[in-house]
């Protein structure tokens, strides 16, 4: 039996200076590759970057690939970009989407056509200040970035920022007056017809709207859906039914209150956000009515937050944001192929999402039952 030797004094710290001052092991150049795997150098170059073709046989192929493998070697992909004049990146400016949970589809809609087409793609939030915006701008342009897509959390006109330019970009969930500007919104007209044609087809006429106190354009177009869809069926505008408030279940709450008091109260309530709807729920139960039988809502967003969980499910409109981010990446993969013919503007479906909260009108074409009580504040 053998006794294991004590270290002597001082060679244990020794062996830990040596250890710390030891360098890190040696990457794995493509000369190792070639060692291992029996070829030369050019043939590991022409497998790894996929241009061996027909030329060099599968077994060759194959042996490369597993001696990558075992070495753990990286092809350098800054040297590659270099030789391409491309640096496989897509930069994209927020000013709140990457901290919005429901806006940030639109960053996944973009990342998953980014990544299928090789490309990575590289997210700055701004939490719009401007100074940080054009810092972020000027940062991803000296990255060499391949593209640019400058997007907002909600539909709004803006004068993209001249740097933006440079390179191929796109605008998302915004557009501009510019015409060689190239941009993708919703389609928040078609969005707000859609909802208001459900409601007159479930046989409603009397319908209330409540939405946003601030003008934008979801505000505006949204509001100009509905009275287009009126106008088609034969109903007219009544501007009694439209209540204005905040954007946010109080609001919501009030808007609604103040439509149950009016002396002929609407069958339906299309909202303008599902986050007013919140309220108009809020606001019917306090009236001793329920949903829907006494009286239908519908909202806008779709916000997986919000609308499954109200009782009963909210029927609602679905903001395209993933669609959205998938065709601006889309559009730019066609500009740098050479393929698109110039800029191209683009307004997305707004689809109509079914649930529970719509029913045809409980006395026919008639009025719901009066409210029992009805309280027009917004606590």
């Amino acid at each position: 039996m053998t006794k294991e030797r004590a270290a002597a004094p001082g060679e244990a710290q020794a062996a830990d200076v040596a250890a710390t001052t030891m360098p890190p092991p040696r990457r794995a150049r493509m000369s190792d590759v070639a060692a291992a795997a029996g070829v030369s150098t050019t043939t590991v170059s022409l497998v790894l970057s996929d241009k061996a073709g027909s030329s060099i046989p599968d077994i060759t192929k194959e042996r490369v690939f597993e001696a990558s493998r075992a070495l753990g070697y990286r092809t350098n992909a800054v040297a590659r970009n270099l030789r391409r004049q491309s640096s496989e990146t897509i930069g994209l400016i927020s000013d709140t989407i990457a901290s919005t949970p429901y806006a940030g589809l639109m960053i996944h809609g973009a990342d998953q056509v980014a990544a299928a087409a090789g490309m990575t793609l590289m997210i700055i939030n701004t939490e719009r200040d401007p100074d940080v915006e054009t810092r972020a701008i000027e940062s991803l342009l000296g990255r060499q970035v391949d593209a640019l897509i400058y997007a907002t959390m909600w539909h709004q006109v803006v004068e993209p920022p001249p740097a933006l330019r440079e390179i191929p970009s796109v605008l998302l969930d915004a557009r501009s007056t510019e015409p060689s500007d190239s941009w993708v919104v919703p389609d928040e007209e078609g969005g707000g017809h859609t909802a208001t044609s459900y409601l007159i087809e479930q046989g409603h006429r009397r319908i209330g709207y409540i939405h946003e106190e601030n003008v934008y354009p979801a505000q505006l177009e949204r509001l100009a859906g509905y009275r287009r869809a009126l106008d088609e069926h034969g109903i007219d505008f009544d501007p009694a039914l439209v209540a204005v408030d905040l954007n946010d279940p109080f609001g919501g709450t009030a808007a609604t209150a103040r439509l149950l008091e009016l002396p002929e109260p609407p069958t339906a309530i299309q909202c303008f956000t599902d986050r007013m709807a919140m309220g108009a729920y809020r606001a019917i139960r306090r009236a001793g009515l329920s949903i829907p039988n006494d009286i239908s809502v519908i909202g806008f967003d779709n916000q997986d937050q919000i609308a499954p969980w109200l009782d009963p499910p909210l029927t609602t409109v679905q903001l395209p944001h993933e669609a959205m981010g998938r065709w601006a990446v889309e559009h730019l993969l066609r500009v740098l192929s050479g393929e698109a013919d110039g800029p191209r503007q683009q307004r997305l479906e707004c689809p109509l999402v079914v649930r529970d909260s719509v029913a045809p009108p409980r006395n026919g074409a008639g009025q719901p039952p009066r409210p029992t009580r009805v309280r027009s504040d917004a606590t």
